[in-house]
């Protein structure tokens, strides 16, 4: 593809559907309007979080972080993604790949981890609820946090940084929309084989043993609901995991594809979508299920609007 004479030679082209131009204006409609929800969404969830006393609890602690990582995975793909589909010009300078890749690769990370730390919470509160505030203290909670955006942002700092140092021999022709590890790896012009096994063991480490230690957690809570004789208690388990394994079957169930095949996934349409389901319609998606399935923030988001207009 011939690019302009304003283009740098350290600039990546991004390809992304530019080979599909009919589809791109209905994309730059459908992931406008995804990225303005996701904004407002995201962002009613936190300001709902902190406003409301009544939410000051650790599942809802924990869905700040998370609303918060989705509005920074978002803005970290989005505007770009925007300004491409709008012209011609495809490329983002070196600079601004670089930090696209440490952002949403950190971001990423730490949802994995977040997620995984949500069932253990749900589990908990289904499983133990007698010493669920023993347990789920707040310091408790504030690590957990903790220690799933280190291990987010350490995880992108090794893995950004190696794949980032891989020769290109002048190649910058990305066959995606967004600078990911799995597409940056493929434009190096040297033996990638120990960069796969590097993110082979990665993807095992944050998204293949989440996944597992999420599904040991709801194993365990199917079988403590399954001796609830309760149907309030039924509905109640139900209604806060189930928001949260749904949330959990989007996010995981298209990223595992991406990264567990990166090379038949990587350069096919298919792959593409997956991508742009988990980056951009997942974190919109994510404040409507908590939303629509939970009386506790419909409640909240009741009360803070009757207090505005009062005010």
């Amino acid at each position: 593809m011939e690019q302009n004479n304003e283009t740098s030679g350290d600039d990546f082209i991004l390809l992304g559907f530019s080979d599909q131009p009919q589809l791109e204006v209905i994309l730059f409609v459908v992931v406008l309007i995804s990225y303005l929800l996701t904004l407002v969404g995201n962002t009613a969830i936190i300001m709902v979080s902190c406003l409301d006393s009544k939410l000051h609890t650790p599942m809802y602690f924990f869905l700040t972080n998370l609303s918060f990582l989705d509005l920074c995975f978002s803005t970290s793909i989005v505007p770009q993604l925007l300004w491409n589909m709008k012209g011609p010009a495809k490329t983002i300078p070196h600079t601004g790949c670089a930090i696209q890749l440490y952002v949403s690769l950190s971001v990423g990370s730490t949802e994995c981890v977040l997620l995984t730390i949500m069932a253990f919470d749900r589990y908990v509160a289904v499983c133990r609820p007698l010493n669920y505030t023993t347990v789920m203290h707040t310091s408790f909670c504030k690590a957990l946090a903790g220690i799933a955006w280190l291990s987010g942002v350490g995880n992108s700092l090794i893995q950004g940084t190696i794949t980032l140092q891989l020769p290109r021999c002048g190649h910058r022709h990305l066959h995606h929309f967004l600078c990911e590890m799995p597409a940056m790896i493929n434009l190096a012009c040297v033996d990638i084989h120990a960069n796969e096994v590097q993110l082979f063991m990665a993807t095992l480490v944050l998204l293949l043993l989440p996944m597992a230690l999420i599904s040991v957690s709801y194993g365990f809570i199917v079988q403590a609901m399954i001796k609830i004789k309760s149907v309030q208690a039924w509905h109640k388990a139900l209604s806060t995991c189930g928001s949260h394994l749904l949330v959990v079957s989007l996010f995981f169930g298209t990223s595992s594809v991406i990264y567990i095949q990166p090379k038949r996934s990587y350069g096919h349409s298919q792959g593409k979508f997956l991508t742009l389901f988990y980056t951009v319609v997942t974190p919109t998606l994510n404040p409507l299920i908590y939303t629509l399935r939970n009386k506790d923030v419909k409640g909240a988001l009741k009360r803070l609007l009757r207090k505005e207009q009062n005010s």
